[in-house]
């Protein structure tokens, strides 16, 4: 079968990687690609946001199987797009990529299902932000509500990193619209450890545990980033957290 992955980052390298072992697969094509990728897959100079495109190139090719890679395009709707033309594709809907790419829907979908999370507030005025921020208790996190590339979120320790921090995503946008709208989120300390599951509406399989290193320079002194790093399994996720999750 002749495969297509989209996306040009490590997470589609590894699926290149692994889809490569497959003795079903016999063409591999990525799109953008990268030059770690083209050890296993020949790179399209398609961007992952040409639907379009996407789509002419996997008729063209008679791709068997797409496999996406990034959020933006799942939150586009690149999956849609596919279905709509009787493609077989494999990520979610934007209907459900929503999960990904909306902060605020997402905390709102926990509190509506009683899902354990950190006490929060969403904000779309700067100023009604601001105000909250100053009843509210030290530190605290601010979030742009869309996509960012893993960067949108900033831990404020007073009041004025929290003034200065709603500045930086809600006027100056340095997040672009990803800052239009705000989650303001107590401060919770831990071991941050991920649990991702393949889902198809009926049937549920759970992965590996992972986990994240999210803040610059040591110590975790700097800004939060897509991730400094991440090793798999997380010797914190237990048996007992396992079973609560």
């Amino acid at each position: 079968m002749k495969v297509l992955i989209v996306g040009s980052g490590g997470r589609e390298h590894a699926i290149a990687w692994s889809v490569a072992k497959s003795p079903k697969v016999d063409k591999i094509y990525c799109a953008p690609g990268n030059a770690g990728i083209a050890e296993f897959a020949e790179c399209v100079n398609i961007k992952a946001m040409e639907f379009d495109k996407l789509v002419a190139f996997a008729k063209e090719n008679a791709i068997d199987l797409t496999i996406i890679g990034m959020d933006d395009p799942l939150v586009g709707g690149v999956v849609d797009a596919f279905e709509s033309e009787g493609l077989r594709v494999f990520g979610p809907r934007k209907n459900a990529a929503i999960i990904e790419g909306s902060k605020a829907f997402s905390k709102d979908l926990m509190k509506k299902y009683k899902i354990p999370t950190a006490a929060y507030e969403n904000f779309t005025d700067p100023d009604e932000a601001i105000k909250y921020l100053e009843t509210a208790k030290m530190p605290i996190v601010l979030k742009a509500d869309g996509l960012a590339l893993g960067k949108g979120v900033l831990i404020c320790q007073n009041l004025e990193e929290a003034k200065e921090g709603v500045k930086t995503l809600m006027l100056d946008k340095q997040f672009g619209h990803a800052g239009d709208r705000i989650v303001v989120e107590q401060f919770m300390t831990g071991r941050e450890v991920s649990v991702l599951s393949f889902v198809d509406g009926k049937t549920i399989k759970i992965m590996s545990s992972a986990q994240d290193h999210k803040r610059a320079k040591d110590g975790d002194q700097g800004l939060n980033t897509g991730g400094m790093g991440n090793f798999s399994p997380s010797p914190f996720y237990t048996k007992e957290v396992d079973e609560f999750c």
